[in-house]
């Protein structure tokens, strides 16, 4: 079965011969590097491009394409690789997109020599960046994995090159883009499009061996998931449903306002809000947003990996003293001691320095952006929300929570989650191995996962236009009365929460047939002839306390939508404790996979996509005997039975 992942995911490849196969919307220049146990590359020798397309076990394209095909032999590799990273950059002086964000989202499989899929990844939300680390192959104890990267550079090839340590990166880009330049008459030109948006498909032929002599035969794309056509007006009533951004450009977004007055010697910059690019106020506050959770990444990692290597040092240096016999005779063993000691204590407290003088930053940038946010961005104790009114359009993002790491527990990064919703969420009601949920107990965290669903589910409802968002709820015993009240008091719901095997059967046949009819209409290209009967809103189904209620054709159907709902604006938010549905085995796993994982209490589970820390999530909370909640509803069910804002 085929794992589709995210950034920061991983999955375990189940053989060592392989085809890296990637399909993009215009000729990409494809290479791999080949990095020791920290990801570092040696040298040029362990880098294939088109200038030099062979290595040991790893042959990629000698053109740039819209297409390729890269075959890797994970046993011939040198035995120091512990990595190999699949890049792609855009050429230079070709006439072509000069940024990623202006082409459509590559899409990068890892098949057997069969073509069979074992994982792939769709580069979504790259922008001004010119060259992107797709995806790692990685060895793990002697195990080899995959995990999707993502992580772009908006400096380029040369930027993306001297991030792994090669000298003379520039020099190494600008060869590169030389030997592109001599293949680019040999390109393939960008796949054309089937009436339904998605590539055309063809049977592929097999990739070359690594190191047969022959070079890659450029070759059609392999089926991709549909991408969203640009910037569409929006669709008339009864007309065809376009699930595109509306505010999504195909041009390159103006710069940043003017930054601040210069900061006083020796003092940092000042901070503003909307210190980054982007079309509108609220696309640069989401971009700055990202940037910040990427810089608090960044130097948390700088901070680790000096303290390892101080760790390492003294280590070091102490079993070279002791070695010498000498040195275990008198005080000489002891005085080595103290100095490495010294000298790590020393490394570790300009480390240390280093991270306070960027967490100092990071929390006076925070000072100033979180009461700049709007209401989808902000937490439910901002004082935007006491002046909310149901907006009339659709926002770029939702906060669903926050982030922290142990090295700054204070500083907290929204996580913003981009609309159109891309995924479902699971919110996991179970007994995690944090510290928060141990104190708690099982039916406190059930009440609490509930209430963690219905605060997403009052903001979905608040940041979209009156009637463009309807939510169901299923609650088959009826226990989760308390923590729904504010939805049904308010009148925002359609119906009262489904109860019973009966309830449970209506809704998820409802939704099913709203999947089914308009995915036919649109392949028809007959979206104007959809019932009048059919709600044209997208629709989130919450679900309590699965599996309990569901017999056999209710989860069918309930993976039905998980899988095939999303595309046609069906989102699924389960509340469940994965043991309690252990009963049905592996035939669950696509389902929880499919669904963004969150927690009711605070948990370490999320990974960020650039250097894999274990992020504690925080879900979001009403501050307490706050009336927000309610107001915000009830201003949202004003403007569902008016149509008034």
């Amino acid at each position: 079965m085929t794992a589709e992942l995210v950034r920061g995911q991983n999955h375990t490849l189940p053989q060592t011969r392989l085809e890296i196969r990637i399909s993009a919307g215009t000729p990409v220049v494809a290479g791999a590097t080949l990095g020791d146990e920290n990801g570092r590359v040696a040298g040029v020798e362990w880098i294939a491009h088109p200038g030099s397309p062979q290595l040991h076990g790893l042959e990629v394209s000698r053109q740039a394409a819209a297409d390729h095909r890269l075959a890797v032999d994970l046993d011939a590799l040198p035995d120091g690789v512990h990595r190999v990273t699949v890049l792609l950059a855009l050429p230079l002086d070709a006439g072509g997109p000069a940024r990623f964000g202006a082409v459509a989202s590559p899409f990068v499989a890892v098949t057997g020599l069969d073509g069979a899929e074992i994982a792939t990844f769709t580069l979504t939300g790259l922008d001004s960046e010119s060259a992107v680390a797709a995806l790692e192959l990685y060895r793990r104890q002697g195990a080899w994995k995959v995990r999707a990267v993502g992580q772009g550079y908006a400096g380029g090839l040369a930027a993306m090159l001297a991030d792994q340590g090669v000298d003379r990166a520039a020099e190494l880009a600008g060869t590169i883009q030389e030997a592109v330049a001599r293949g680019l008459a040999r390109s393939v030109a960008p796949p054309p499009r089937t009436p339904e948006g998605d590539r055309v498909r063809h049977t592929p032929a097999p990739a070359p061996a690594p190191g047969d002599g022959r070079p890659p035969v450029p070759q059609a794309p392999p089926a991709t998931p549909p991408q969203p056509e640009p910037l569409a007006e929006p669709a008339a009533p009864g007309g065809p449903i376009n699930y595109a951004h509306p505010r999504r450009q195909s041009t390159a977004p103006p710069p940043p306002p003017p930054a601040a007055p210069p900061a006083q010697p020796g003092q940092p910059a000042q901070p503003i809000a909307g210190d980054a690019t982007g079309w509108s106020m609220d696309e640069r506050l989401y971009n700055q947003v990202w940037g910040m959770f990427e810089d608090l990444a960044r130097a948390a990692a700088a901070y680790r990996s000096a303290v390892d290597f101080a760790e390492s040092r003294m280590d070091q240096e102490l079993e070279r003293t002791l070695s010498d016999p000498r040195s275990r005779i008198g005080g000489a063993g002891d005085r080595a001691r103290e100095e490495a000691r010294a000298k790590r204590d020393e490394l570790t407290a300009r480390a240390r320095e280093s991270l306070d003088r960027d967490l100092t930053q990071l929390a006076a940038e925070s000072a100033v952006v979180e009461p700049a946010l709007p209401a989808p961005y902000a937490g439910w104790d901002n004082p935007v929300w006491h002046g909310y009114r149901v907006p009339m359009e659709i926002p770029m993002a939702l906060r669903i929570g926050d982030l922290h790491l142990p090295e700054s527990a204070d500083l907290r990064i929204p996580l913003l989650v981009r609309l159109p919703l891309e995924r479902g969420m699971w919110i996991d009601s179970g007994r995690t191995a944090s510290e928060a949920a141990a104190l708690a107990g099982t039916d406190q965290l059930r009440r609490l996962a509930m209430e963690t669903a219905v605060l997403h589910a009052a903001r979905l409802l608040a940041v979209y236009p009156p009637n463009e968002f309807t939510v169901h709820v299923i609650d088959p015993a009826g226990s989760a009365a308390g923590a729904l009240d504010p939805l049904v008091r308010s009148g925002v719901l359609p119906s009262p929460p489904a109860t019973g095997a009966q309830g449970v059967s209506s809704v998820l046949a409802h939704l099913t047939r709203r999947v089914d009819l308009v995915q036919m209409a649109i392949r028809a290209g007959a979206a104007d002839s959809l019932p009048p009967d059919l709600d044209p809103a997208e629709q989130l189904l919450i679900v309590n306390d699965f599996p309990h209620g569901f017999d056999d054709r209710a989860v069918t159907q309930l993976r039905y939508l998980a899988d095939e709902g999303p595309s046609v604006g069906v989102h699924l938010m389960m509340v469940a404790d994965r043991e309690e549905a252990s009963e049905y085995g592996p035939i669950l796993d696509p389902l929880w996979r499919s669904l963004l994982r969150v927690t009711p209490v605070a948990d370490d589970h999320l990974a960020d996509p650039w250097v894999g820390h274990a992020w504690t999530y925080e879900p979001p909370r009403t501050p307490p005997g706050s009336a927000v909640l309610d107001e915000v509803l009830a201003r949202v069910a004003h403007a569902r039975r008016t149509g008034h804002r």
